[in-house]
Formats: C-alpha cells, structure tokens, sequence
C-alpha cells in the first residue's frame, strides 16, 4: 500500500511540475535581421547608427521574441539550422534590454547575455531590420509583454486584498439589529403623499362598493299653480306667470273637445241601434185614397 501511495504521488508531483512549466508563445518573427559589432560608448549620449558601417553586417539570421511565463526571450537562430547565436532577456525588475537609436527607427542596440561556466557575461551588439514595420512590430511585441506583466501583477495583488477581505464575517449575531436612516427627500415625499392618497381613495371606493345602494325615491309633483284674481294682476307680470295662464288656457280647450268628441260618438252609436232594431214594413208604404 505504502509503495502504490509513493507511487501516486510521484506521479502527482510530476503532473504538478509539468503543469507548472510556462508555455512558450512566439509573439513575433522575421527572417532578416542584421547584426553589428557596435564600437564601445564614449559618453552618456544614446547611440547613432550612423557611427556603424551599416552595409558591413557581422551575421545575418532569424530573430525570434518568445514569451515565456515573465520572462521574454529574444533569440538570434540561424536561418539554415536553427544554431542559436546570441539571446537576450527582459524580465522584470531588470534594465531593458533593447535600447533604440536617436538617428533611425529600424536600428537597435540589444544588451545579449551568455553563461561560460557559472559566470553571466553579457556584452551590447546592434541589430538592424530591412524595413520600417517591421522594427515597428518588433517594439510592440516588447510592449504587450510588458503589459501582460502588468496585469498579472494587479490580478495577484487583487486576489490577495480579496483572500483578506472575505474571511471577514458580516453575519448579524444574536441580539444585533440593523437600523437603516433614508432620507426622504421633497420628491420623494410627495410621491409617496399621492400613493396614500390614491390608496384611501381605493379603500373608501371598496367600501361605498360594499354597501348596499339605496332605492331611488320618486319625487312628488310640483303643487298646481295658484290662480291670479283679476284685481291682484298688475302690468309689471313675471313671465312664467304669464306661461301659466296660457297653459291653464290651452288644459281648458283640450279637455272641452274631448267632451264634445265623446259626446258625438255617443249619439252615433244610438242612432245606430235604434235603426237596426226597428221592424221591416213587408207591405211597403200605402197612399190614402180619396
């Protein structure tokens, strides 16, 4: 048992160093690039290109920028085999490595490091591209990885402010409350007056809904009008005197031609039964003779 747990975690152990181990991404490549044995600074000034002989190079290759966990690598391989033959490191905390010319954009001094039996040497060499874009994206490549250096700092520095922050416990214990102040302010309370409002106006609208409704009650009519002697009246009437009078008029007319109008059909309606009661005369009418 003991050697089949030995055994897993080796294995675990391996698995850990291999996941590790960064990964190499190539960030940017060119098949032409130009090296030159620069002559040593004589003063603080930066460098000038046109202190080489830039149509004397000393090698011609592949110049690689290769990133690497933090570290970027900038290897100098030949075009044929693969033979690396200078490389240079930017790593954080440590002077950059590649120091551009006042006098062109496509030539730069790069500071190329190399380990002869424990001891770092390191020594300054000019390198040059064949066209601007592509010194240009040779920049760029440096950049983003310093960028990348940036942000993995501030994603660690944030994890660890979050690590401390969350085993703070926030929970109310027993007996705690929490008292909240809100101020109110104009527009708000106004608002909440118009809602209170609108609610009472609900509830009494509830209520009156409830109740049973009473049932409609008929009015009386109005008492007849008061006759006008003929002593009392003056010039100076009101006018709805004047319409009572005139209504009064017409009620009296009305009502007479409804008592002639049945009186006729009274008289009619005799007259015909009298004429169909009387017997037939079957002899006919007789003249007396003389």
């Amino acid at each position: 048992m003991e050697k089949e747990q030995n055994q897993s975690n080796g294995k675990q152990t391996a698995y850990e160093s291999e996941d590790i181990e960064p990964i190499e991404l190539i960030l940017f490549q060119v098949s032409e690039c130009y090296v030159y044995m620069i002559p040593p600074r004589k003063s603080a000034a930066s460098y000038r290109a046109d202190e080489w002989d830039v149509n004397k190079w000393a090698w011609e290759g592949v110049l690689k920028v290769i990133s690497k966990g933090e570290e970027c690598i900038i290897r100098l391989e030949d075009q044929s085999t693969g033979e690396l033959y200078a490389c240079a490191f930017l790593r954080e905390g440590e002077p950059h490595p590649v120091e551009p010319v006042i006098d062109s954009s496509r030539y730069f001094v790069l500071r190329v490091e190399e380990n002869l039996g424990g001891r770092l040497r390191h020594a300054f060499i000019g390198i040059g591209f064949r066209e601007r874009p592509q010194a240009y994206d040779f920049q760029a490549a440096l950049h983003d990885h310093m960028k990348y250096l940036d942000k993995k700092k501030t994603a660690e520095e944030m994890e660890q402010q979050f690590q401390h922050t969350s085993s703070v416990d926030y929970s109310l214990k027993d007996g705690q409350t929490l008292v909240l102040h809100l101020n109110n302010k104009a527009g708000c309370f106004v608002k909440s007056k118009s809602l209170e409002e609108g609610v009472s106006n609900l509830s009494l609208s509830e209520k009156s809904g409830n109740q049973k409704e009473p049932l409609l009650s008929i009015k009386p009519p109005p008492p007849p009008p008061t006759t006008l002697s003929a002593t009392g009246t003056s010039p100076q009437s009101s006018p709805n005197k004047h319409l009572n009078s005139g209504m009064e008029g017409n009620s009296k007319e009305e009502t007479q031609e409804r008592r002639d109008e049945v009186a006729r059909t009274a008289s009619d309606s005799i007259e015909n039964q009298t004429s169909e009661d009387a017997p037939e005369d079957d002899f006919g009418d007789f003249q007396t003779a003389g």
